[in-house]
């Protein structure tokens, strides 16, 4: 949803229209499908993700989870499905008439930046033709994120030798019908966390969900909106607003306190005694994890920990020695048969999945792998690469509402981009010195954090740098965002553009100015004329 929300932000705030959209699903996508945005003017580059499983829904309040310029007051739940979060956007496409800037089925192979031209050369494909076209772009906005590459577990001997349907969670298939089947499934974090009840509820279906490793969970039940809820949402000023500002309020002010040893420890204890409470007796010594809170995700539980009380649910702790043809041999030597085999193993972070090149030859991937892993300035622009910038990317994840994190990096980016929009200025890079500076601190503060106590996803090599979490609360993230700090960045023929701050300045100068004469006089001419009375 970052690419869209890019595109309405160009319309809406900046009235700019010549922009193109590459996306390689065939329909717009929720919250779920990852992009990559284009400015002929501006390219906008989107790439399918699609989380389409049974069960799969926002680990957020709904009402914090849309956006800030269109709240919706028809919302089922607390907790949107899959569905109508993408309703919703495909409703936003219709009503911004986003459409016909998007090139549906297409994927991005490169971005080249040609400083002659201050321009880049963008070279895409048809996924089912396989024809390329070449176009040009002043500005590419990459709304890919971090998490769009599926990570499937190749290293575990015989992934490839398994004869039955095998997929990963974020690429299940449509037409799949489980009933009477025997399903693997492989992980058990945010996403196995959320199909796993759905799929059991059928009792036909037997399902064997494998741990490695066992994940933090804490209750996040889905609590229905009633018809009358909705209807004042929709028809009393302020209060659906209100009652989102409420939801940040709720997940942003606890950030602000400090945590001790003390406060920390009552935290784990608390989610000790929620897992051990909702979880049958013969997994209680596995269901705890050796990680404290925080290391890795916590997991929604929606249901989860109800579903191993089903009589077709079981958990396996042996480990995975080898997949065959048909199932799965753990680590005791035990074989079990299975007709699916569900990945729930997460995505690769750590590389970026496009060719962009800047000046000199620098590329994206050139940059992350120099400095340890994905590195950006403040999750947004990357030294090298003009006009080029990242929605989502390093260090940007919180605990809080990615649209919130989307919404203050897409103003911050309009603020870098109108000048080129408007022609003040050709093209703006960011220097190395803030960029190194910036993540110094930023890496700083996370080597004495939580994120450095165990293996994850989020950082480089599994136990290297940690390339995702932003290690400060979101008053933090929307202070850096504000507004750009000119003086960061390479600015190419920004003439205009510097004349027109340095008249900005001025006017606010004279503007203060006459406010201080004005009330100068008005003082001298009161001590002048008034008279005390005894």
């Amino acid at each position: 949803v970052a690419g869209l929300t890019q595109a309405i932000a160009l319309k809406t705030k900046l009235k700019f229209h010549n922009f193109t959209i590459f996306e390689k699903g065939s329909e717009v996508g929720g919250v779920w499908r990852v992009r990559f945005c284009h400015v002929p003017n501006i390219l906008l580059t989107f790439f399918p993700q699609a989380n389409t499983y049974p069960g799969c829904a926002s680990d957020i309040d709904i009402h914090w989870y849309s956006l800030s310029t269109d709240l919706y007051p028809y919302w089922n739940k607390s907790h949107g499905l899959q569905p109508e979060i993408q309703a919703y956007w495909i409703e936003l496409s219709k009503k911004y008439n986003l459409y016909p800037h998007i090139k549906f089925n297409t994927r991005v192979l490169s971005a080249e930046w040609d400083d002659a031209k201050q321009q880049y050369t963008v070279i895409t494909e048809d996924i089912f033709s396989g024809k390329k076209t070449t176009s040009v772009a002043h500005v590419v906005i990459s709304a890919l994120g971090i998490l769009e590459v599926p990570n499937l577990p190749y290293e575990i001997p015989g992934v490839r030798k398994f004869q039955g349907a095998s997929f990963h969670s974020a690429q299940w298939p449509g037409s799949m019908d489980l009933q009477n089947k025997r399903v693997a499934v492989i992980g058990n974090a945010s996403s196995g966390a959320q199909f796993v009840p759905s799929i059991s509820a059928d009792p036909s279906v037997e399902v064997v969900n494998f741990i490695r490793t066992p994940t933090w969970f804490v209750t996040r039940p889905h609590i229905p909106y009633s018809d009358a809820a909705k209807w004042i949402f929709a028809n009393i000023p302020l209060v659906m607003r209100l009652h989102r500002a409420w939801i940040m309020f709720w997940f942003v002010a606890p950030l602000h306190l400090p945590m001790g040893d003390k406060a920390l420890q009552k935290q784990r204890d608390a989610m000790t005694k929620y897992i051990l409470d909702n979880t049958p007796d013969k997994y209680h010594f596995h269901m705890i994890p050796d990680h404290p809170p925080g290391c890795k995700r916590t997991v929604a539980d929606n249901g989860f920990l109800e579903s191993l009380y089903r009589s077709n649910v079981t958990l396996n702790f042996d480990g995975i020695a080898e997949i065959v043809e048909n199932g799965i041999i753990t680590k005791t030597g035990e074989m079990l048969p299975f007709d699916v085999i569900v990945y729930a193993t997460g995505f690769i972070g750590e590389r970026y999945p496009m060719h962009v090149r800047g000046w000199n030859g620098a590329t994206v991937q050139g940059y992350y792998d120099a400095h340890g892993g994905p590195t950006a300035y403040i999750g947004t622009a990357i030294p090298d690469t003009p006009n080029f910038y990242l929605i989502n990317g390093p260090n940007t994840g919180t605990r809080i509402s990615a649209l919130f994190i989307t919404e203050v990096q897409v103003a911050y980016i309009l603020q870098l981009i109108e000048p080129v929009l408007t022609g003040s200025a050709s093209s703006f890079t960011i220097k190395a010195i803030p960029t190194d500076t910036y993540n110094s601190k930023l890496q700083e503060q996370l080597s004495r954090s939580v994120h450095v106590h165990c293996q994850s996803w989020a950082r480089t090599n599994g136990t290297d740098k940690v390339f995702y979490p932003f290690p400060w609360p979101a008053t933090v993230w929307w202070w850096l965002l504000r507004r750009p700090n000119w003086d960061h960045y390479i600015a190419v023929d920004a003439d205009k553009l510097v004349w027109a701050r340095r008249i900005k300045t001025v006017k606010k100068f004279l503007k203060c100015s006459a406010v201080l004469t004005l009330l100068w006089s008005y003082i001298s001419l009161r001590s002048r004329y008034d008279t005390t009375w005894w």
